[in-house]
């Protein structure tokens, strides 16, 4: 069993967050504070990110068994963010016992664009993929200013993301390549389009990874979904717009 660094706290409805790739829980930060004064919230670092250990193939399968086994044994509101997005929407198929609702921060069922869903273009994440193997770090700090390019205080916003990637180790490459192959091929989109618990989309109009038009697949795919899109806000709005974010998220708490 791979032992995973995680911490709880607050009371009321629990909520865990799932950050996304490359990242740590340590991200979450202030915003988990604030989300705490309502409800009980588990901040989890994802296998060989942060604090937590290494599995021994970082695949969804072992991720998402390795996240429910380490947090209590109960239903609750799960929480990702960008690949975070992708790994609680798997936990809802392979688990869906332990989810009462889901909330996708700036996520997609299937992050990759095709001629019918909007996404990301596969030759990016391809170049990703190129440059880890080339220069981690600077591959990582690409993608930092990705998630905040064109965010009026994104300067601001960009110095918060370094300083909480600098706060643990980074993921090894073989780590972080398994986190790409996920974006690149998972397609989860069924698993939305029949759910049966209430799930609240979060995206950004600015956001560079995850396109503000893919809103209207999600509404096609499943027109019970609770869909926000935050104006001005990019890849990472609980760090740019986090009162919106916390207001969304209580509007969507109250009504389960």
């Amino acid at each position: 069993m791979t032992t995973l660094h995680h911490s709880t706290f607050g009371q009321g409805k629990p909520i865990v967050l799932v950050h996304g790739w490359a990242m740590h829980s340590g991200i979450w930060a202030e915003f988990a504070e604030q989300l705490a004064q309502h409800y009980q919230v588990t901040c989890i670092d994802l296998p060989g990110h942060g604090y937590s250990e290494k599995c021994d193939a970082f695949t969804l399968e072992t991720i998402s068994q390795a996240l429910v086994d380490s947090v209590p044994d109960e239903a609750s509101c799960w929480l990702g963010w960008s690949l975070g997005a992708t790994v609680v929407l798997d936990i809802a198929r392979r688990f869906p016992n332990r989810v009462n609702s889901l909330i996708l921060l700036a996520g997609n069922p299937l992050f990759i664009k095709t001629d019918e869903w909007n996404g990301m273009k596969w030759s990016v994440l391809e170049e990703f993929a190129k440059q880890l193997t080339e220069n981690c770090q600077a591959t990582l700090l690409r993608f930092l200013s990705l998630q905040v390019k064109n965010l009026p205080d994104y300067k601001t916003v960009l110095k918060t993301l370094k300083l909480a990637l600098a706060q643990c180790k980074s993921p090894d490459e073989e780590t972080l390549l398994g986190g790409l192959a996920i974006l690149k091929h998972a397609d989860l989109r069924m698993v939305l389009a029949d759910i049966k618990v209430p799930v609240c989309f979060i995206l950004g109009a600015h956001d560079t990874l995850v396109p503000m038009a893919v809103g209207e697949n999600l509404l096609q795919l499943n027109s019970a979904i609770k869909l926000n899109i935050i104006d001005k806000a990019g890849h990472v709005p609980f760090l740019s717009h986090q009162q919106d974010v916390l207001t969304i998220i209580s509007d969507f708490m109250d009504d389960q």
